[in-house]
């Protein structure tokens, strides 16, 4: 059989992360963003559209308005968090709900639960092959924080880059969601040659996900003592972190973001602004960050996350 279709290590690592998810199958490329395509590739076409929350991967953002436009597929960029709105957003060319949560780089929540009840009432009277399905990147969460299928989810993609893999050491990306959108998914890598090789899902089913909530629950921790720091100290003026009371959020994360023990799970990114106005900021931001970066042991100036290190940048100019 082609390796694009299967392959025994990518196999057992997919049924894995279903199963970490709680989906009923898992389907695995090269990249997260590969995933992310592939998601929406199987469900638009062109002349449909995509409903997305307005923050997001500068990737993904780059995919949704440079490439996704060529292909006859309309984005349409809103504020999911206000969602009694989605369903007058859901007009008939709306094929997909499309969301981060939290979002990257600044941590915003989306309900997802709400997200299903708008939905719900827009596919009714829909055609079974036009109804609406909600797509969610979960890599800022992990499925050790959030399972977004059982909060009403349909789709659920990773980058396997980043905490799943956990060491930095091999891409990857998966989409998790209904076994009856498993063929077009396969089709779909197959055809477009996006696969997991063998020797990167390897790393990821053995070190990768099963030290996953041991990685994550000793990161949450140092996350929030880094966050509750910095939320004293006088030069930072905002810190946004789902584990903070002052998240304008909080409340929705303490629902939304548990772990399959139930307990309280709020992530291992932050994301902080300084004192100042933009310009100030930006100039002390690269002086603190190229100071971080030549004297702190275990702090490094770089793009991804979920690594062993701690990693700090500058969303605006490294990423968005």
């Amino acid at each position: 059989i082609y390796d694009r279709l299967d392959e025994p290590s990518r196999g057992m690592l997919e049924n894995n992360l279903a199963a970490a998810e709680e989906g009923e199958c898992g389907v695995a490329f090269a990249t997260g963003m590969a995933a992310i395509r592939a998601s929406l590739g199987v469900l638009v076409r062109a002349g449909d559209a995509v409903l997305a929350h307005h923050t997001m991967y500068g990737c993904t953002y780059s995919l949704f308005t440079k490439w996704f436009p060529r292909f006859g597929v309309d984005v349409r960029f809103e504020d999911l968090r206000d969602t009694g709105r989605i369903r007058d957003l859901l007009t008939k060319e709306v094929r997909a709900v499309y969301f981060e949560t939290p979002s990257n780089p600044v941590l915003e929540l989306i309900d997802i639960a709400a997200v299903r009840r708008a939905v719900d009432g827009a596919n009714e009277g829909r055609a079974p092959d036009r109804k609406v399905l909600i797509v969610v990147d979960n890599t800022f969460a992990t499925p050790h924080c959030q399972r977004p299928i059982t909060l009403g989810a349909d789709l659920v993609c990773h980058s396997l880059t980043k905490n799943i893999g956990g060491f930095g050491t091999d891409m990857g990306g998966v989409v998790v969601g209904p076994r009856v959108l498993e063929p077009e998914l396969l089709l779909f890598r197959k055809d477009l040659g996006a696969p997991l090789a063998p020797r990167s899902a390897w790393p990821h089913l053995v070190y990768g996900l099963p030290t996953l909530s041991l990685r994550s629950r000793r990161q949450i921790e140092t996350a929030g003592i880094v966050a509750e720091h910095l939320e004293d100290h006088g030069m930072v003026a905002q810190v946004l972190y789902p584990g903070l009371p002052s998240h304008p959020q909080h409340e929705l994360a303490a629902r939304q973001m548990v772990d399959v023990d139930g307990r309280f799970a709020p992530g291992i990114m932050l994301s902080f602004l300084l004192e100042g106005d933009d310009a100030s900021r930006r100039e002390k931001g690269r002086r603190m960050m190229d100071h971080l970066a030549g004297h702190a042991l275990s702090v490094t100036l770089a793009v991804s996350l979920g690594q062993i290190r701690t990693l700090i940048e500058h969303p605006s100019s490294m990423t968005h």
